[in-house]
């Protein structure tokens, strides 16, 4: 069953929600390219190790997310914070391949969140 960007990404976005990396990388083929900040990891064990290590560091984040298609390409700004770590400048592009993400690059600036004196 082919299916679209758009669905694939819907589909993505529910299985982020839960945690399950090993659900999360069933949307991706089976020789992604995962391009992160530390490098680049390939496969679905990539994506897995990738994606486990940005949900480490924002652990019951606030997202927020903006996506732009442009046919089997998505463009995604988002931006997230948690009680420790936010990220003002994330964006992701997503290559999408016979219903799959074959590529997906990850860009973001981590930062500690500021700490406030009651």
């Amino acid at each position: 069953m082919h299916r679209t960007p758009q669905q694939v990404f819907a589909d993505h976005g529910n299985r982020l929600g839960t945690g399950d990396l090993d659900q999360i990388s069933q949307n991706y083929t089976e020789d992604a390219v995962f391009v992160t900040p530390e490098g680049v990891l390939t496969g679905r064990q990539g994506v897995q190790e990738g994606i486990g290590r940005l949900l480490a560091d924002l652990p019951d984040a606030d997202w927020q997310l903006t996506p732009h298609f442009a046919g089997d390409v998505l463009f995604l700004e988002w931006t997230a914070t948690s009680a420790e770590h936010q990220v003002t400048d994330g964006v992701d592009t997503f290559v999408f391949k016979d219903g799959l993400i074959s590529a997906q690059t990850v860009r973001y600036t981590l930062t500690p969140r500021p700490t406030s004196n009651a």
